[in-house]
Formats: structure tokens, sequence, C-alpha cells
């Protein structure tokens, strides 16, 4: 199953034990609330309402019993109290009777009351006021033994309500500890079940999702650090898997690039071999007829200039100025193969300490062109100090040679970019078409002639493979007008602010 099916799982187990556990709580407590009402509000109440009633009958009798043996009207008093509290204990029978838990009791509350009003109306009164009268019937055995029959009546009958009365209470007592147990019971027991589907459901997602994925993980870091052949595999939830047979398509897919990768490597080791040869071939083999034909070409100038005719002259400054060109070419390309090639310690470099051997090289042309050549704080970088000054120097001496009629003004800064610093170098010149932005960096790529400016189309190239051999970056500032803006970048120094 996918890993959000095996959460719906979980899910729905949680939900199906809170529900069931809810219901049943709820049942529990309605049980146990009904039992409670019948306890407290009707049983107990009514147990109370008959003790009352009892305690005032009792207490009529002893009125009576005392007014017949001593004839004094105080003795009364229990009695006219008695009966008040008879007729309220009465009352909240009758109103108590019918509920549910009294109802089948009715019938006998009612001879109870019967039997207190047959002892009271046939009996107490009569005693009552035959005593009041001065007779003494009221004092008789036989009239006493009367009442006591009565009064026996109603104790049986009260005896006859009471005892299921009080079964009743103890049943309920028993209903609402039940009830109370049950609720206790469900709560725990929900709470337990809750607790072991969410163990369940957490070693389910482990086991099915969070493991898997660590096993996964691990195999990728394994790919990662170059371990390429072994297969990635996934287990456990679906996603996983899935996951699993794509990193693993794309482990073969980085096998198979690798493979090519590695075929290319040897092309391009051939490749650098055959350069180095032809490096070597171009820096000794070609270079020493080279200069033998520009050698007997200037000497060939100089004997016989003048002596032969204007056309002879002109063939001859040909051939001197093509083999001075060759050579200039032959050179600066052997310095453009060496780029990154024959590679040097690097260091620190002091970017204003180039720029001021720059402008020593440049000396001549500065002065004759009349250039003034501003430089910024440059900052200390790390790299080739001997490749980065070929950078500086190319890019001030374009500056000075693509001059318009103004005499030339050029401007060297930098700024820090987070972890780079950014260079610009801008002048006052003829300036560049932004289309020719980037075929300006391309070899032996020029945009005027030779006669009108001297040069090989190397210099740009060189600068950019110089940067980018030192991990930075180099373009034209294509929005600058009033002129050219070459702008660079090469990393900060990690000590650096």
């Amino acid at each position: 199953m996918r890993a959000g099916q095996w959460f719906a799982l979980s899910v729905g187990l949680l939900v199906i034990v809170a529900v069931v556990g809810t219901i049943a709580s709820v049942v529990a407590l309605g049980r146990l609330a009904n039992a409670r009402v019948q306890l407290a509000d009707r049983l107990d109440p009514g147990a109370i309402a008959a003790a009352d009633l009892k305690g005032a009958v009792v207490d009529q009798e002893t009125g009576i019993r005392g007014y017949a043996l001593a004839a004094q009207p105080q003795f009364l008093a229990p009695y006219d109290r008695g009966r008040a509290e008879a007729a309220d204990a009465a009352r909240r029978l009758r109103a108590l009777a019918g509920s549910e838990a009294l109802r089948p009791l009715r019938g006998r509350l009612e001879e109870v009351l019967a039997r207190a009003r047959d002892w009271q109306t046939r009996y107490a009164e009569p005693a009552k006021r035959q005593l009041a009268a001065g007779a003494v019937l009221a004092r008789r055995p036989e009239s006493i033994a009367a009442g006591k029959r009565r009064f026996d009546a109603f104790r049986v009958a009260f005896t006859a309500f009471t005892t299921p009365l009080d079964s009743a209470r103890l049943a309920a007592r028993a209903r609402l500890d039940d009830s109370a147990a049950t609720v206790q019971r469900w709560v725990i027991g929900t709470g337990i079940v809750i607790l072991l589907t969410v163990i369940a459901a957490a070693l389910i997602l482990r086991n099915v999702l969070v493991q898997p994925l660590l096993r996964l993980a691990a195999r990728v870091r394994g790919v990662a650090s170059g371990s390429f052949s072994e297969p990635v595999a996934g287990s456990g939830a679906r996603e996983v898997v899935e996951l699993g047979q794509d990193v693993d398509a794309m482990r073969g897919r980085i096998v198979a690039e690798l493979d090519a990768l590695r075929v290319v490597e040897q092309d391009l080791q051939r490749s650098n071999q055959e350069l180095e040869q032809f490096a070597y071939v171009a820096s000794h083999d070609l270079q020493e007829p080279l200069r033998k034909v520009a050698s007997f070409s200037q000497l060939l100038q100089q004997r016989y200039g003048g002596r032969l005719d204007e056309r002879a002259d002109q063939y001859i400054a040909f051939a001197v100025d093509g083999a001075r060109r060759m050579q200039t070419l032959i050179n600066d390309l052997l310095a453009f193969s060496r780029v990154g090639r024959l590679e040097q310690p690097h260091g620190d470099v002091d970017c204003k300490e180039l720029v001021e051997r720059v402008r020593a090289d440049l000396a001549t042309a500065i002065e004759e062109s009349g250039a003034t050549i501003e430089a910024g704080p440059l900052p200390t970088v790390h790299g080739d100090a001997g490749l980065l000054r070929i950078v500086f120097q190319n890019l001030i001496g374009n500056a000075i040679k693509f001059r318009g009629e103004a005499p030339p003004e050029v401007r060297v800064g930098a700024t820090r970019d987070g972890e780079w610093w950014a260079f610009r170098c801008e002048d006052n010149g003829i300036g560049i078409d932004p289309e020719y932005a980037d075929r300006i960096f391309v070899i032996f790529q020029r945009l005027h002639s030779r006669a009108t400016y001297e040069g090989t189309g190397i210099g740009l190239a060189m600068c950019r493979k110089i940067v980018e051999y030192h991990g930075g970056r180099m373009w034209l500032d294509a929005e600058h007008r009033s002129g050219s803006a070459f702008c660079f970048t090469l990393r900060a120094r990690p000590e650096d602010p």
C-alpha cells in the first residue's frame, strides 16, 4: 500500500476506537445519570418522606397515649405537630409516587395512608374528644386495645410499603455503582486501546515508511559518494519503492554517462597529448624555419631595399610582415594553449600592485596616447599572478589601442559581491556594439581589419579563459555606452571580511 493508505488505515483505526469508546461511554454515563436520578431524586426522598410519615404518626400515637394517661392538654402537642408533619410527608410521598421508581408502590402507599387515617379518625380523634369531655371511655382497656390494633395495622402496611422501597433503593445503588464501574472501565479501556493503536500506527509507519526511507537514504548517499555499482532498491510503502526505482534509474543513467565520460576523457587526454605535441612542434620545429624566413627576409630587405624595382620592395615587405605576424600568432597561440595546462603554484595576488606593474609595462603607450589610468581600491585574491597580470594588461592595453579622438581614460575598480570580487575595467574608447558581446571572446575573432588595429584576436579569448580557470566569469557590459566596460569575477579569500 501507499504511505497515504497506511496513514488512512491508522487514522481510521483511531477514529473507530474513539467513536466506539465515546458511544459506549455516553451510554454508560446515561445509565449512571439515570441511576443517580432514580436513587437521589426519587427513592431516597421517598424513604425520607416515609420515615417522616412514620415518625409523625408515632408522635400522634404518643401524644394521644400521654393525654389519655395524664389527662393534661399539653400532652396533645406531639399529636397536633404529628398531624401537620404527617400531612406534609403524605403530600411528598404522593408527589413522588408518580415517578417511575415509586409507581409500583403507589397502592401500598395508599394503604399506609388509609391505615393512618383509619387510626386517626376511628380512634385518635374520638379518644381526644372523649378525654376532653371528661369521659373515661378512652382509658378503657378495650378502647386502648382497639386503637393498638388499628395502629398495628398501620405498622404492617407501612412495613409492606418500606420493604420493597428499601429493596428498590439497594437495587438502584447497585445499578449506580455498576454504571460508575462501567464508565470507568470504558474510559480506561478506550484510553488503553487508543494508546495501543497509536503505538501500532507508529510501528507501522516506522516499518513501512521511516525505516525504508532511512535505508534508501543510506543507499543514495552511497551512490552520491561514488559507489555506482550498488543497485538502489526501496522497500515498504509503494512511494518508497517507486522512489527507489527512480533513484536506481537515475543511477543507471549516471553510470551510462560516466562510461561515456570515460570514453570522452580518454579522447580528451589523447587530444591533449596531441596538443602538447603540437605545442612542442610549434615552439621548436616551426619556430626555427620561421625565424630563418624572417631573418633572411629582413636581410634581403636591408641589402636590396631600393636596388630593385618598387614591386620587388613591396613583395619583400609583405614577406617580412607575414613572417613577423606568423611568429606573433604562434607565440600567442602557444600562450593560449598553456592557460590552465601548465599550472603554476597559486598564492596571494595584490591586484593593486598588478595594475601598477601593467602601468609600468605600458608606460610608452600611455605616454604616446596621453592616457590616464585610474585604479580604485583593489583587493588581494588567491591565484596565478602571471595569468592575472595578462588579464589586466590586455584590458588596459585594449582600452589604449581602441581609443577615440579624446585621450584614453581607463578606470579599474572592484566591489564585494558575497563570496566574489566583481572587477570592472571601463574606458572612453570607440566602444563595442552589444550584438558582438559574445563574439569578441572567441579566439581569432576580430571586429576591425589588421590595417586599422594591430593584433591577432586572441587577447580577450585568453582573458576569459584565465578568469574561468580561476573559477570566475567574464562579460561585456552591454549597457555601457560611452566606451567599453569589461567585467569579471574572482573568488574572495575566506579570511577576507
